[in-house]
């Protein structure tokens, strides 16, 4: 399926796709249809090759682009960790350690955790949300009552009773090609995931330091994956960056456009820093059309 915008009769973002050739700043065209609406001739320009988004309040989708296509999601699970971390309801300032069990020997991925390094339940969440730390997640998944197969279960269930149809879940981090979902999917885990403060303040944060070895002296400093996060210019409520070879580059977000939230989801991008420049094409874009209506 090629890309699309919706023509919505909400009176979000009443648009529709521009025909081959148009100029997608061309100026709107008047609707002769009843509620006081009108169509404009729109597109976005998406580079990714899946996407959706859609208004954070309604979940209207006003854009797709191959969006029922099951892909793999890599670190984008890790919102779905974070959720069932959370409601759990385990005590946060618990110690958890890392151990071998945690460690990647599917994809081979580094971290500053060594095996051995003890945390709280928090800051393994902090670092898995905010940098994406892998082996944070791994440990999280430990240590839910049942072991890593329960948390993987539940990650499941807890996909299937938001509506995630065609979502599967193997690993705490994604590393596995095997954790799978889709643009739309997505779109009802990130509206989820917002009705959880520490998700919203862990992934937004822009740095966060643990101090780990045997006299817990030695400061870890971590930054935020998603080179969006804490620009003057952006007011995201929510993100998580992803990547590994099957996936290509994703990101997802819940971001303000015009006082308006949107969901944002880009996945299966090639280059580095082609789903952050989907992200500024598509909110100037619709704040554009905004302005227009």
């Amino acid at each position: 399926m090629t890309g699309a915008l919706l023509n919505l009769d909400s009176g979000i973002w009443n648009a529709a796709l521009a025909p081959d050739g148009a100029d997608s700043m061309s100026k709107p065209a008047s609707s002769k249809g009843g509620g006081g609406s009108r169509t404009t001739s729109f597109r976005l320009d998406v580079h990714a090759n899946i996407a959706a988004i859609a208004d954070a309040d309604s979940s209207k989708l006003l854009y797709e682009k191959n969006a029922n296509k099951i892909t793999p999601i890599a670190s984008i699970t890790k919102l779905m960790t974070a959720i069932v971390t959370l409601d759990a309801k385990l005590p946060l300032t618990d110690l958890v350690t890392v151990s071998d069990d945690d460690v990647d020997d599917l994809k081979g991925t580094r971290s500053f955790l060594t095996v051995g390094t003890t945390l709280t339940r928090e800051a393994m969440l902090h670092l898995a949300l905010m940098s994406s730390e892998n082996r944070a997640a791994a440990c999280l998944s430990r240590y839910y009552p049942g072991g890593r197969p329960a948390f993987i279960t539940a990650m499941n269930r807890k996909a299937h009773e938001m509506g995630m149809d065609n979502s599967h879940f193997v690993s705490p981090n994604g590393l596995s090609p095997e954790d799978v979902s889709t643009a739309r999917d997505l779109v009802q885990l990130v509206k989820a995931a917002c009705q959880y403060p520490l998700i919203r303040q862990f992934s937004t944060d822009t740095q966060f330091d643990v101090y780990v070895g045997k006299l817990g002296k030695m400061r870890l400093q971590y930054g935020n994956t998603d080179r969006l996060v804490g620009r003057p210019d952006w007011a995201i409520e929510l993100q998580k960056t992803g990547f590994i070879n099957e996936s290509g580059r994703c990101l997802v977000m819940d971001a303000q456009v015009d006082g308006r939230n949107v969901v944002m989801v880009f996945l299966d991008a090639y280059g580095r820093l082609t789903c952050f420049a989907d992200a500024r094409r598509v909110r100037r874009q619709l704040a554009a059309l905004e302005r227009r209506r």
